[in-house]
């Protein structure tokens, strides 16, 4: 099987109809965070039996297709007798292993209010380490902040082009690019700057992919929501966040992307799943590609409050109940949508 192919082939399994990708590449220090919310000290140890909680959850592969982990998950095993690598537990299972590849957004020179993303240099290197330990995807997240005359075009471009550069080491790598330029919530702007700065930012993004010759067949995209801010006054509600977000993905995605993995950005668990569904429920047989998830917190926070550092078999039926759902939500069919 030739590179494209393979490539090809692992993208769209990916965003298979029913099935999502679970983010559980928090860093460490976001990890102990999460870990502090419950009380639970964080030590190696203690992050290893949260990811193995998770991970090992039973039937999570009827609604989980891949998993983004961290350098250290990726490096750890099941906490099992047999202790088998979460990358060849997670094949077992037909679920496909990722990894976060970038090494976080840092300020852009010259532009104090907004972000770069970095992490290029040695990613040949570490790319080749990585599918050699069993990833198959990777992902780097790119962050637009909506601001007082931000983003500035350097920023989107800058942006754009590491994420292309990216993405083409990892084809080369014959790793499947998980696409990730974020429109952040934070802020009072409202729906229709969302709107604007996304149509920006995914029409730069694409020209710099196709610049760098990258494969558009073989990358997963996993875009914002096209949402009011976190403090606008006035939220958008379910039906006009799905409109304002298929119109502005059907204007600016190329058909030959296989799928669109939404990230969740902060929304609430529930609202995630509802904005999910209704997209799916309303525009399905309009949209050139398959639309699903790729959450993290969105997928966690309900498992993380059961499971309490002790309690597995609550934090993995808590996950799999979220996942089910948002599966669902991939065919418009979740049930308990909520309204605001």
């Amino acid at each position: 099987m030739s590179n494209f192919e393979q490539l090809s082939k692992i993208a769209n399994q990916m965003v298979l109809k029913g099935k999502g990708v679970l983010a559980a590449d928090e860093s460490t220090g976001t990890c102990t965070k999460r870990l502090d919310s419950i009380n639970v000290e964080s030590t190696y140890e203690s992050r290893n039996e949260y990811r193995d909680m998770l991970l090992t959850t039973p039937g999570l592969e009827e609604y989980i297709s891949g998993v983004i982990m961290y350098d250290e998950t990726l490096r750890q095993s099941t906490t099992c007798n047999d202790q088998i690598s979460f990358p060849k537990y997670l094949e077992s299972k037909g679920i496909i292993p990722g990894i976060k590849v970038d090494t976080g957004a840092k300020v852009l020179s010259g532009f104090e209010d907004e972000k770069i993303t970095e992490g290029l240099d040695g990613l040949r290197d570490r790319l080749s380490e990585y599918y050699d330990i069993g990833a198959r995807f990777a992902k780097w997240r790119a962050v637009i902040t909506i601001g007082n005359n931000i983003p500035s075009d350097a920023c989107i471009l800058s942006n754009a082009h590491a994420l292309a550069r990216y993405a083409s080491l990892c084809q080369e790598a014959n790793i499947v690019p998980i696409v990730e330029p974020e429109v952040l919530m934070d802020g009072n702007h409202s729906i229709d700057a969302c709107y604007e700065v996304s149509k920006r930012t995914l029409n730069t993004v694409f020209e710099q992919l196709m610049m760098h010759h990258v494969a558009l067949e073989g990358i997963v995209l996993k875009p914002n929501m096209i949402i009011s801010a976190l403090n606008c006054e006035n939220q958008a509600d379910i039906e006009k966040v799905a409109k304002m977000t298929f119109d502005c993905l059907l204007e600016n995605v190329p058909s030959e992307v296989p799928g669109i993995a939404f990230l969740s950005g902060g929304q609430s668990s529930d609202l995630a799943t509802a904005h999910l569904n209704e997209i799916n429920k309303t525009y399905d047989e309009k949209l050139p590609w398959n639309i699903t998830y790729s959450y993290g917190r969105a997928l966690q926070a309900d498992a993380l409050s059961a499971w309490n550092g002790s309690d597995r078999a609550e934090g993995q039926k808590a996950l799999l109940l979220r996942a089910k759902n948002n599966s669902l939500a991939t065919f418009g069919k979740a049930e308990g949508a909520i309204s605001i």
